[in-house]
């Protein structure tokens, strides 16, 4: 083959490529979320190897002192900035707030229209958060946690799937769509590690089993 010919050639495979992706075919729905890139699978079983084994305590808790959904530029807060990080076409009022746009989400494959049916969940929740030491930490680390849009601890999910979910560990509860299971294991992992937060031994024993395909 000439090498004009496998120039052209090459040229109509990334385009058709370009186009496959464009459509969503490669690469999931467009409005796919955004969590920041959680470490590898390797690196958090070497992780979570590390992470203190202890029974967790939630004597104390109130959600009221984590303080979240804090400015974060502007008029937007923290939940406003994951809905335009993790949705697609996002359009917003003056005070932030989105008006239109679709939010894919990873735990279910559910696609919606509204932000009023997408909740911000807390990967790791704030009550197992406090379970895992963050009882002991100040206030300010508090608010950083339940903030944190630099690891992989904030995400844009179908409510009523995160209202299930509570407060529970992996030891209890994983995400219903099997494909994101992994991705779920090594962002925990990788906040708790972040955070020096301890595990219980159930979810640790669920953790390895879940890291181990990853």
């Amino acid at each position: 083959m000439s090498k004009f010919y496998a120039r052209r050639r090459l040229g109509f495979l990334a385009a058709f490529t370009g186009l496959i992706a464009s459509a969503g075919l490669l690469n999931g729905p467009a409005a796919s979320a955004a969590l920041p890139t959680p470490v590898s699978g390797a690196t958090a079983r070497s992780y979570l190897a590390t992470l203190t084994v202890r029974t967790e305590s939630r004597t104390g808790y109130d959600r009221d002192l984590f303080p979240h959904w804090i400015t974060q530029s502007g008029a937007c807060n923290t939940r406003e900035t994951v809905l335009k990080r993790d949705g697609s076409g996002v359009v917003t009022d003056s005070s932030c707030a989105a008006t239109s746009g679709s939010w894919y989400s990873p735990y279910d494959g559910a696609t919606w229209s509204a932000a009023a049916d997408v909740d911000i969940d807390h990967l790791v929740p704030l009550a197992e958060a406090w379970d895992s030491g963050a009882g002991s930490w100040t206030t300010s680390r508090r608010q950083s946690f339940a903030n944190d849009l630099t690891r992989p601890q904030l995400l844009a999910v179908t409510d009523n799937v995160n209202q299930a979910k509570g407060d529970q560990d992996p030891a209890t509860w994983t995400p219903s769509r099997t494909a994101y299971r992994c991705t779920y294991a090594r962002a925990w992992v990788q906040v708790k590690y972040y955070y020096d937060l301890s595990v219980d031994s159930a979810e640790k024993s669920a953790l390895q089993s879940q890291l181990a395909n990853c």
